[in-house]
């Protein structure tokens, strides 16, 4: 019997549609692209809602809580559980580590690393580990916020469908972009902070060709996350006043030392951490004795739990006593930094947020008095939130636009811009990192952002040199060397050992630059031998091979396998080493201006 439903010309575009027509139409231009970004706007906001009620009913499973509550602004009846909770997570995170530990040797890679160095790749397992991860930290207590676990997730699947597709890796980073911004966008519903979240921090750069792709994935995610969970991601700063002329100079002022404060708790999660390494203790049992760490602080106040969302609306809606607030501030900063340098899996966005605020209040709270200010602790908790967030996560313009989209006022927005712009500027001029960047320093990775120069380390001597050498013995008489290699045959001959080991190289000119004279068949190539310890390795980049050249000032070098051996593999010339890093560069350059 024939199917009603299934027509000759459906069966017929079935059969024709195949993944290799499909790969084909999704690399033609802007519009595939823009496709792209909403479908993984989808996944996004779907990513997002469904880690965020997993975290709230873990909460409620673990702390007996409503499910309308926030762990951080809810007095917890049984105090044990505060105790408990986070050395139970640890426990758990503990042998999830020992278990990737055995079965999974490479690193896992962010966002940020995999667009800085490679190329938009990453791994959909691995994202879904960190997210579980994330999850189990979160959920259990420890102070580290979930948008790390989102960013990777939705960078993951975003990464995946680009993989799939076949995306060039210009393209493939754009992808990449368009999942991060897709989840921070649906993570505060803020579809602007979402977007330049992504240019700034994740792609590195803003450009005409990925405007459309990151935007449509943020507004998409944007809509999804509101409508399964409605509200639950925006933040609400309530009654806020209003701005005025002089507020500028104590806002420009809390910028700076919101910048010093920031650098400082980068550098306490970085102790912590090397203090774990260098302790006795195996990795397995770091995240549970950080638990108990937490746990103990949670005994002194519950507010430190989690991520702070509870907490940050609590007090921002609540007028608190500066004693308060500084106890506050310092039991959020130990507990974010003991939760990280001991091995939670999580970020500092929102405790960033969230310590930032209760400093703008205490600011506007403390400060002397400035002429005409009003000085207002909202305005002021907004001003330090936005100003800490940048010192630490980076993305001046995230922060503003999250600033504008929370409050929806443009006067406060202009104020949060020279706030962030002056804790940006500080924190660049002293110390020079991100929390992410400073990560990748410590582990001996020279990247400051998401700037592609994974194709320079991909353009290595050994893809760049060629592998048919002219060689002879270093113990080869000069007339056997005039015989063998006649004048115009090559231009260089690298000289080798008994057992092939690079000896130097002899420049064919040289030789038949010098006089012929009697005696000559017994004269070896001693005296024409150049660069006997000069060589290139294959590992070498480009632009390390171009500094070598200009260094040692020699046109060619031969490239060996190693210091030790010294065996010759290949020949590598200046010319072509400069003409391919400048083809390189200019399709970087013209991948940024859109003109590819």
């Amino acid at each position: 019997m024939n199917n009603p439903f299934r027509s000759p010309t459906v069966t017929s575009f079935l059969a024709n549609l195949d993944l290799g027509r499909l790969r084909s139409l999704s690399r033609r231009g802007e519009l595939a692209l823009a496709l792209a970004g909403a479908l993984i706007g989808v996944s996004s906001g779907c990513a997002v809602t469904a880690m965020s009620f997993i975290s709230r009913h873990l909460h409620s499973l673990i702390f007996g809580l409503e499910d309308t509550d926030r762990l951080s602004s809810v007095d917890v009846g049984n105090k044990m559980l505060l105790l408990v909770a986070p050395i139970a997570g640890g426990f758990l995170l503990g042998l999830m580590l020992l278990f990737l530990s055995k079965t999974r040797k490479k690193p896992m890679v962010d966002p940020i690393e995999a667009n800085a160095l490679h190329g938009g790749r990453l791994s959909l397992t691995d994202s879904i580990l960190v997210a579980v991860q994330n999850l189990v930290s979160n959920g259990f207590g420890a102070s580290v916020g979930l948008e790390a676990g989102y960013t990777q997730l939705a960078a993951g699947i975003a990464s995946k469908l680009g993989l799939s597709l076949q995306f060039r890796r210009a393209d493939l980073r754009v992808l990449v972009g368009c999942g991060a911004a897709g989840a921070i966008a649906a993570a505060f519903s803020a579809p602007l902070t979402g977007a330049f979240y992504a240019f700034e921090l994740i792609i590195g750069s803003y450009s005409i060709l990925t405007l459309t792709p990151v935007v449509v994935s943020a507004l998409v995610s944007t809509i999804i996350a509101r409508l399964l969970s409605g509200e639950n991601f925006v933040i609400d700063v309530g009654s806020f006043g209003r701005v005025v002329g002089a507020d500028y100079v104590p806002a420009l002022l809390l910028g700076a030392f919101c910048a010093i404060i920031g650098i400082l708790l980068m550098q306490a999660v970085s102790f912590v951490e090397q203090l774990s390494r260098r302790s006795s203790i195996a990795p397995v049992y770091r995240p549970m004795l950080g638990g108990v760490v937490v746990g103990l602080l949670a005994l002194v106040s519950p507010q430190i739990l989690s991520a702070g969302h509870g907490a940050l609306h609590l007090n921002l809606s609540h007028e608190v006593a500066i004693p308060a607030l500084l106890g506050l501030f310092l039991l959020k900063s130990v507990a974010s930094a003991v939760s990280i340098g001991s091995g939670f899996r999580g970020g500092l966005f929102f405790a960033s947020l969230f310590m930032g605020a209760l400093l703008g209040k205490m600011f506007a709270y403390s400060t002397p008095y400035f002429d005409h200010a009003t000085l207002t602790p909202v305005i002021y908790a907004v001003v330090g939130m936005s100003s800490l967030a940048v010192a630490v996560i980076g993305g001046p313009l995230t922060m503003t636009f999250l600033a504008l989209e929370i409050t929806g006022d443009f006067p406060i927005t202009a104020l949060v811009l020279a706030a962030v712009i002056t804790s940006s500027l500080v924190v660049r001029s002293t110390f020079g990192y991100s929390f992410a960047t400073w990560r990748f320093h410590l582990r001996g990775e020279s990247i400051r952002s998401a700037h592609d120069v994974g194709w320079i380390r991909n353009l290595t001597v050994e893809r760049l040199m060629r592998a048919d050498v002219r060689t002879a013995d270093v113990n080869m008489r000069l007339s056997q060397f005039r015989r063998d290699f006649p004048l115009g045959s090559t231009q260089r001959v690298v000289l080798v050992g008994d057992e092939g080991q690079y000896r130097g190289i002899v420049l064919l000119p040289d030789v038949y630059a010098s006089p012929v004279e009697k005696g000559d068949d017994e004269h070896g190539l001693g005296e024409f031998i150049r660069w006997k310890d000069d060589f290139l390795m294959p590992q070498m980049n480009a632009k390390q091979a171009a500094g070598f050249f200009d260094s040692a000032e020699s046109e060619a070098f031969a490239v060996v396998n190693n210091p030790s051996e010294r065996k010759v593999i290949g020949l590598l010339t200046e010319s072509h080493t400069l003409r391919r890093y400048s083809e390189e560069l200019d399709r970087r350059r013209r991948e940024v201006t859109g003109e590819l």
